[in-house]
């Protein structure tokens, strides 16, 4: 697992054993495996220099960055030897270059006793004025994380439980499909049978997926790439403090399977939590 401290601090590396390359997508700052938040009202600022591509747009911070930005990072450091931290000033996705009113904080690591599921804690504290132009909180989707991985990761199945799994089809997007697996869990697998799993426990709605233009390829750069992200809904609003943790497994189906009846027994019941909405 590796993170890039030049792209705003997020997951860009992805690799194990059996699949010694790359599998995460970061042809742009909006894909990386990062955490991505939304609130307020839908605005037209192309007045300002918003992209004509994204607006109106609500109030988005991206842990990678801008349309054409990365984000900027205070801090990265190892802690106790076992856990990367970060605190990264996210940027508005709809914008260039203009830093959001926020930090995100993150702790990644390895869940214990099992070395091929990472774990990550993410903290995210909005620091807006009370009155700015996006208005008071109001419900809106957050993506708890949002994860791009290569194009050849294109079998996507929904986790069911006991080594069950439910196929999942969706053509190119966005817009992006929509499932709601019942274990919290969604896995997406290259030609061969390597896969890795998304688990995140504190996700209430359905999660978007799909794949983003045609092909198979296993490059992080390219253009086409996989989408993945397990969908909470909660009221940010100018002062917010929001919290979660969520899980990345690597392996074969049967690896995933045992793992994530392992996290769902231990985590199942774990929630978003959120302070001054």
């Amino acid at each position: 697992m590796g993170i890039d401290r030049t792209k705003g601090a997020a997951i860009t590396w992805l690799s194990w054993a059996e699949y010694p390359k790359n599998m995460v997508n970061s042809a742009d700052p909006g894909r990386l495996i990062q955490q991505s938040y939304y609130a307020g009202h839908r605005l037209d600022r192309k007045a300002d220099g918003q992209s004509k591509s994204w607006s109106p747009w609500s109030w988005n911070p991206i842990q990678g960055g801008g349309v054409s930005s990365w984000a900027r990072v205070n801090e990265f450091k190892r802690r106790d030897g076992h856990t990367l931290y970060a605190e990264t000033v996210p940027k508005l996705w709809d914008m260039p270059n203009e830093e959001a009113a926020a930090l995100m904080r993150q702790w990644t690591g390895f869940e214990p006793g099992m070395p091929n599921v990472v774990m990550v804690r993410c903290e995210f504290i909005a620091r807006r004025e009370e009155n700015d132009r996006w208005g008071p909180a109001r419900l809106s989707p957050q993506e708890i994380p949002a994860c791009y991985f290569t194009r050849n990761f294109n079998t996507i199945k929904s986790y069911l439980g006991d080594g069950r799994w439910r196929d999942e089809t969706q053509p190119p997007g966005p817009p992006w499909g929509k499932a709601r697996p019942p274990r919290n869990a969604m896995a997406l697998f290259a030609p061969g049978g390597p896969g890795v799993a998304g688990f995140s426990p504190a996700a209430t709605q359905p999660w978007n997926f799909g794949p983003h233009a045609g092909g198979s390829s296993d490059d992080p750069a390219a253009g086409p790439c996989m989408h993945v992200a397990p969908i909470d809904r909660d009221n940010l609003g100018p002062k917010s403090a929001y919290r979660y943790r969520y899980w990345l497994v690597v392996g074969t189906e049967a690896q995933l399977a045992a793992r994530l009846d392992a996290l769902w027994k231990k985590c199942a019941d774990e929630r978003a939590t959120l302070t001054n909405p």
